[in-house]
């Protein structure tokens, strides 16, 4: 005998689970202070969003697996605070900062979600933007704030992988984890380029 469906409007938001948690995160992070206000504004918010601006299905959504998320969580917010002080002494110090760079970097996870993750969690560490992703190569470029020799670019490739890793067995599939053994295909380095 056939089990009864799922109610649509249930399906849908068991499948934007995720990305509501992930939008409440984002809202709170956006107004830099976390307050019972700002984590209630930030639900209503998020559920108007995927409510009124419906996004089609991600194929083969997030899994959440809660002991790699806190992980990954504690790791960001650790990384926000250690890259936002870096920044401001890079800012302030007498040499100021002399050279940046644009970085490629081979990625191993071919999931849309856990891209999405991965391009957001850079971008809001101070220090990096992403600038682009090639989905088909799976290759990010992003621009790196201060570089002084390849060592900084290979310690920054290195962190992109790193959070790579984190973002997958956080929210990724048996496959996506099974994906991280695959070495990355090796990139030339980035260009370093003299800030104005």
């Amino acid at each position: 005998m056939n089990e009864p469906a799922e109610p649509r409007f249930g399906q849908h938001l068991r499948h934007q689970v995720p990305l509501l948690l992930w939008l409440v995160v984002v809202w709170n992070l956006l107004w830099g202070t976390w307050s019972w206000a700002n984590l209630l504004s930030g639900i209503v918010v998020a559920l108007a969003v995927t409510l009124l601006l419906p996004l089609p299905p991600v194929v083969g959504g997030a899994r959440l697996h809660p002991g790699a998320a806190v992980v990954f969580l504690v790791t960001f917010l650790g990384d926000l605070v250690r890259s936002g002080a870096l920044v401001a002494w890079q800012t302030v110090r007498p040499r100021g900062i002399a050279h940046s760079a644009i970085l490629r970097v081979q990625l191993r996870t071919d999931s849309d979600l856990l891209l999405t993750v991965l391009t957001e969690a850079i971008s809001l560490v101070p220090g990096s933007m992403v600038i682009d992703l090639d989905r088909e190569r799976r290759e990010l470029a992003l621009h790196v704030l201060h570089v002084d020799d390849e060592r900084d670019l290979d310690r920054q490739r290195a962190s992109v992988h790193a959070t790579e890793e984190r973002v997958v067995r956080a929210f990724g599939s048996a496959e996506d984890i099974a994906r991280l053994r695959e070495r990355p295909m090796a990139r030339p380095a980035g260009t370093p380029g003299r800030t104005s």
